[in-house]
C-alpha cells in the first residue's frame, strides 16, 4: 500500500439531524394517578420520534437523554415495567397510562411490550466527533461505514454488535439507507443510545477525510483475495459493509485500501449484512486484545 501524505485541515463531514415523519395524535383528557397520568382520548400534540419496548426504554432512561413523555399500558404492572416507572418518577418524566389499543396505534414495530417513549428527533454526530471519541479513549479509530443498508433490523443488529465490540462510531449515507427509527432502536436493544452515528451526504468524500486522518479503509467483498483473518486490523480502521444483495458501490470499492472476504463453505454464497459485520468486528476485537 502507498504511504499517505498526512494533511492537517479543519474539514468536517456534517451529519444533519434526522427528522422522521411526525406522528399526530388527538387532544388529551387526563387525570393523575400516582404520578402516572391516565389518558382517555387520543393526544393531539405532534411528536417527532418514538422508542418502544422495555429494554430500549430502560436504556434510554439510563442514558440521560431527553424524553418528552412515556406511554405505559394500563392494567397490571409486572417485571421490568416497574423499573421503568420508578426511573421515570425519579427523573420526573411525565408518564401517561393508556389502553393497549392506543399503544398498538402509536407503535411502529408492533412489539411495544406495553411501553413507548416519546423523544426528540435522533441527533446524528459528525465524523469528526467519532475520531475525537477514539482520541479521548486513547485508542486507534475503529469505525464502521454502512454503504446502503436499507433494512432497519439489519441496522439495529449492527449497532448492537458495534456497541459490544467497542466501535467508536458508525457512518451511514443520507441516501439509499435506512435512518435511525423506532425499529432500529428496538432491534439494537437500546444500543443506539450509546453509539455515535454520523449521517453523511457523500461516502467517498468521507473516506477521503478518514484517510487524511490516518484511518485505513477496508471493504468486505466476496471476490477479494485476502481472508478477513489474515488482514492486520490493529491500526486505525474503517470497515465498509455493503448493502443487502448488492454489496459496495464500485466507486466505494475502488477507494478502499484493501478488500477482505469471509470464506463460504455451503451452497449459499452470501451472509446477512449484520452477520458479516459481526464476524469482522470481532476479528478486530480479537487482534486488538492480543
Amino acid at each position: 500500500m502507498n504511504n499517505r501524505i498526512q494533511q492537517k485541515n479543519n474539514h468536517q463531514i456534517k451529519g444533519k439531524k434526522y427528522n422522521r415523519n411526525k406522528n399526530i395524535y388527538s387532544k388529551q383528557n387526563t387525570t393523575k394517578n400516582n404520578n402516572i397520568t391516565t389518558d382517555n382520548n387520543k393526544p393531539e400534540k405532534i411528536y417527532e420520534d418514538i422508542i418502544e419496548g422495555r429494554n430500549p426504554v430502560l436504556e434510554l432512561l439510563e442514558s440521560g437523554k431527553d424524553i418528552n413523555k412515556i406511554f405505559i399500558q394500563s392494567g397490571e404492572k409486572n417485571g421490568s415495567i416497574n423499573k421503568i416507572i420508578a426511573k421515570a418518577k425519579e427523573k420526573r418524566i411525565v408518564m401517561v397510562e393508556v389502553q393497549k389499543s392506543k399503544l398498538d396505534e402509536i407503535s411502529e414495530t408492533k412489539n411495544h411490550q406495553g411501553v413507548i417513549a416519546i423523544v426528540p428527533p435522533f441527533e446524528y454526530c459528525d465524523v469528526y466527533d467519532v475520531l475525537e471519541y477514539a482520541k479521548e479513549k486513547e485508542e486507534k479509530p475503529f469505525v464502521l461505514i454502512l454503504d446502503g443498508i436499507e433494512d432497519p433490523h439489519n441496522l439495529g443488529s449492527i449497532i448492537r454488535t458495534a456497541e459490544t465490540a467497542g466501535v467508536h462510531g458508525i457512518i451511514i449515507p443520507k441516501r439509499r439507507s435506512v435512518a435511525v427509527n423506532a425499529t432500529v432502536a428496538k432491534t439494537s436493544a437500546g444500543a443506539v443510545e450509546h453509539v455515535k452515528i454520523a449521517r453523511v451526504s457523500n461516502i467517498n468524500e468521507t473516506i477521503k477525510y478518514l484517510k487524511e486522518n490516518d484511518v485505513w479503509i477496508y471493504g468486505t467483498d466476496g471476490q477479494a483475495k485476502t481472508m478477513y483473518y489474515n488482514q492486520d486490523f490493529r491500526d486505525g480502521i474503517a470497515i465498509i459493509i455493503g448493502s443487502e444483495g448488492f454489496g459496495m458501490s464500485d466507486l466505494v470499492k475502488k477507494n478502499c485500501d484493501g478488500l477482505v472476504k469471509i470464506p463460504m463453505k455451503g451452497k449459499i454464497n452470501s451472509l446477512n449484512a449484520s452477520v458479516s459485520a459481526g464476524i469482522i468486528m470481532y476479528e478486530i476485537v480479537k487482534q486488538r486484545i492480543k
